[in-house]
């Protein structure tokens, strides 16, 4: 199809244009309690309240796994992990400055 992706491949979609890499284990997103509550929570309007997902956040088993992956995917929308984008850059700076 327009030689855009190898269409002999097992799964060619994963090929267009080097976008969809296979981003190693991410089977802990299965047992995230964000995936059981509003999405809208995690993602408020500027200025809004992150409380409510930030409460979620605390209860999950798989807080940390999902910190990390924002941290290393430089996720800047939401709450990921318990932390907004903003805590999230001051978390990253702190501990690059103690590295």
């Amino acid at each position: 199809m327009w030689g855009v992706i190898d269409d002999s491949a097992e799964e060619p979609l994963n090929e267009l244009w080097g976008l969809f890499k296979p981003d190693g284990d991410v089977s802990w997103q299965h047992k995230a309690l964000c995936a059981q509550t509003d999405p809208e929570a995690f993602f408020p309007e500027k200025g809004g309240s992150t409380r409510d997902a930030k409460r979620v956040c605390a209860k999950c088993e798989v807080r940390e796994q999902c910190l990390k992956w924002a941290i290393d995917h430089d996720e800047r929308f939401g709450i990921w992990g318990g932390m907004s984008e903003r805590e999230r850059r001051r978390y990253k700076k702190e501990h690059r400055e103690q590295a």
